[in-house]
């Protein structure tokens, strides 16, 4: 009974209180409208150029923005297959959290990912990319699968 007392007397005052602070305000309906961002973030992209070899485009994706996705995991490990070139398995989002990363396409370009900048996966045909880590000893990242047929969102430097 004292516990119900308490409890009874803890909803009383906290009812009491938000009635009290309502009594000067005016209960209009309040719309929240989300605005367009100008934010972004940095961004690399892997594609697959018509012949099927593998190229990279620098560009940004906006913040705020809700990402088709469904599911995510992490990894620091190495797997066998992914020391040599290979395709990306899945449209994806790979999110570096520690470590630099220099990845390599078909034609012999590089380009370094660190925290703070997305990689977009999405060269899922042909000889693919490879990358080796550069000044670190292990590649801690969050893979973000994109849906299928989901706006990656990447708009590309040079749009």
């Amino acid at each position: 009974m004292r516990n119900f007392i308490k409890g009874f007397s803890l909803v009383l005052a906290l009812s009491t209180v938000g009635f009290m602070n309502g009594q000067d305000k005016d209960h209009k309906k309040v719309s929240v409208k989300v605005e367009e961002t100008t934010e972004f973030i940095p961004a690399v992209r892997l594609i697959n150029k018509p012949d099927g070899s593998c190229a990279f485009e620098k560009g940004k994706i906006p913040t705020l923005k809700h990402m088709n996705t469904t599911t995510f995991w992490m990894s620091n490990k190495t797997e066998e297959w992914e020391k040599n070139a290979h395709p990306a398995p899945r449209r994806q989002y790979v999110i570096t959290i520690k470590g630099n990363i220099k990845f390599k396409v078909t034609d012999g370009s590089t380009f370094m990912i660190k925290p703070g900048t997305v990689l977009l996966a999405e060269d899922l045909k042909g000889k693919g990319h490879s990358w080796d880590m550069v000044k670190s000893k292990q590649w801690e990242r969050l893979y973000i699968p994109i849906a299928d047929e989901a706006d990656d969102l990447f708009i590309a430097d040079n749009d």
